[in-house]
């Protein structure tokens, strides 16, 4: 699988979801968040197993979320390390932010 064929999947409850892409049998990378309402997407955590670090999967798992917020109107509080610092260097989803 090549870094540009990666199927980004969306699973979703009442109050939790995560966006994640299978990379090997048993290696997911993932992003989760907590929702309830109409209130913000709470991402909460986002995970790349070591041997798929490096190649922006994590980055296409936060631009889903984004793509999302953007179409369905949502806010976004991020609490995850790594998606606060996304948000920093992409002033450009300062709007997204709850």
């Amino acid at each position: 699988m090549s870094d540009g064929e990666y199927t980004i999947h969306h699973e979703q409850g009442p109050t939790r979801g995560r966006y994640f892409i299978r990379l090997a049998p048993g290696a997911e990378a993932e992003m989760t968040y907590s929702k309830t309402g109409n209130g913000p997407m709470i991402i909460d955590h986002t995970g790349v197993p070591p041997e798929f670090e490096g190649r922006g999967i994590a980055l296409k798992l936060v631009k889903a979320s984004i793509a999302d917020a953007r179409e369905q109107g949502f806010k976004i509080t991020p609490v995850c390390p790594y998606v606060v610092v996304q948000f920093r260097r992409h002033p450009e989803w300062t709007d997204l932010l709850a």
